[in-house]
């Protein structure tokens, strides 16, 4: 008797979100977004799903105290900013997503990390899949990279699951896929990058991730929106999410993790791109503040933390009398329902008539603030920008402001007053909370204030 062919039918998958819908929809119920359900045809199938594993191959249990584990697993990559995301290295069976726009640098720090790894593992090959370029093409960006190693290994395909059969050939100790979005399944009837197709591809190389303890990495394509298309569906498979911020005209380059199941989400690395590639920034407080203007009124430094990290950045400020009838409020780097509150306390608590000027606040160096710590300096460079008076350069500004116009104390300030007097600031204005229990670094005053008054009393 012959087996009857499954049934197809058709959905509406969101590009966005990857919600599906059995009619189309102008907006997707889940995130909101227009015009994004395309047709998808899927088959209905009896039994267990496809690409499940066999019950002769499942795993057995194992009790939690013979398991082990240790941070000793990590394999370094080289690339010190990539390792501070990463959470220390590379781990054993992770799978890691790495997204950014169009030319940011994605697969030039992707192929110098495999080069760098490559070297550390000599006996080992490692696997680099290209669906978007040639072998020819991935060997002219080596060459101008330096990329040279023996047992890195190139394969141009977009059949995930020729990609599967070749890495289960060569075993390699790590495998890159670049990207996402070019890798399909032939026996889903979707098109690749369709929702179905990267959630499946996804599903199976993690698969091949944990049951061979292989670590993957993934590049992903990004939206007009600046995220990662698909990124429900990708975000919900993989161990760690990075994102590559920055480009344009700025040669600077800000790695982001968004996730990460092995290590701090709120890590960031600093890069510059150059001829040969990406050049790692190892001190960006100094980067962040090189071109900063010296006798400027609207300008403060303050120290913020991200993950472990200290940096020092420099807000910056201009109040200037408005021409419309409602004054506007810009903030770049920095919430704008924030910076308005923050003007609201200038009004009440000190009594400057900001509130009726456009505002316009901007965090140098196109990083994003939000560490309430930067609430003091934030107000203290509108301050200095409606007063026109200048804030002495050597001088740190530090503390989360509340509504009372009180000064509140922020979290590890020791760190963060010997992250400037590194930087040869002499100067530093705390909240009280603080002052009482830091120890002030060598050749750095540490003054505590209560108040927002008391605090633009010391500073102008």
């Amino acid at each position: 008797m012959s087996r009857a062919a499954p049934k197809q039918k058709s959905v509406y998958a969101c590009a966005e979100c990857g919600h599906s819908s059995p009619k189309w929809l102008g907006q997707c119920p889940s995130c909101h977004r227009w015009n994004t359900l395309h047709e998808e045809v899927v088959e209905e199938t009896r039994g267990p799903p496809r690409g499940q594993a066999r019950p002769g191959a499942a795993a057995k249990p194992v009790p939690l105290r013979e398991v082990v584990a240790s941070e000793d697993e990590r394999v370094k990559t080289g690339i010190g900013e990539l390792d501070r995301v990463l959470g220390g290295g590379v781990v054993p069976g992770m799978l890691a997503l790495l997204g950014g726009d169009p030319g940011i640098g994605k697969s030039t720090l992707l192929l110098t990390a495999l080069d760098r790894l490559a070297k550390q593992l000599p006996g080992r090959p490692l696997l680099y899949v290209t669906g978007e370029e040639s072998t020819r093409q991935v060997k002219l960006r080596a060459d101008r990279l330096g990329v040279d190693a023996e047992n890195l290994h190139l394969l141009a395909e977009t059949d995930a699951s020729r990609v599967l059969q070749i890495a289960a050939q060569l075993e390699p100790a790590i495998l890159a896929v670049d990207s996402i979005q070019t890798q399909y399944l032939p026996e889903l009837s979707s098109a690749p990058g369709t929702v179905t197709q990267i959630r499946e591809v996804a599903a199976r190389l993690m698969g091949y991730a944990k049951t061979t303890e292989t670590p993957v990495f993934l590049v992903g394509h990004v939206t007009k929106d600046g995220s990662i298309a698909g990124p429900r569906v990708l975000e919900h498979i993989v161990d760690t999410v990075l994102y590559f911020e920055g480009g344009g005209a700025h040669p600077y380059r800000v790695l982001r993790a968004h996730k990460n199941r092995f290590g701090s989400a709120s890590e960031i690395g600093v890069f510059e791109m150059k001829t040969r590639g990406l050049a790692e920034v190892a001190n960006p407080s100094a980067l962040f503040l090189a071109e900063r203007p010296q006798d400027a009124a609207g300008s403060a430094v303050t120290a913020a933390l991200s993950g472990t990290r200290t940096l020092l950045v420099e807000v910056q400020a201009l109040v200037a009398p408005t021409g419309f009838g409602t004054p506007r409020r810009t903030a770049l780097g920095l919430d704008p329902s924030r910076v308005a509150l923050l003007a609201a306390v200038l009004e009440k608590k000190v009594g400057l008539e900001i509130l009726g000027c456009d505002l316009f606040v901007n965090v140098a160096g196109g990083m994003t603030l939000e560490d309430p710590a930067a609430d003091l300096a934030t107000v203290a460079a509108l301050a200095s920008s409606f007063r026109d008076k200048v804030i002495e350069a050597r001088t740190l500004v530090l503390g989360e402001v509340g509504l009372a116009g009180e000064v509140r104390a922020v979290a590890q300030a020791e760190a963060r007053l010997s992250e400037a007097a590194r930087l040869g600031f002499r100067r530093a204005v705390v909240p009280a909370g603080n002052a009482r229990h830091v120890e002030a670094p060598p050749g750095m005053e540490v003054l505590g204030v209560e108040t927002v008054e008391e605090a633009l009393e010391r500073l102008l």
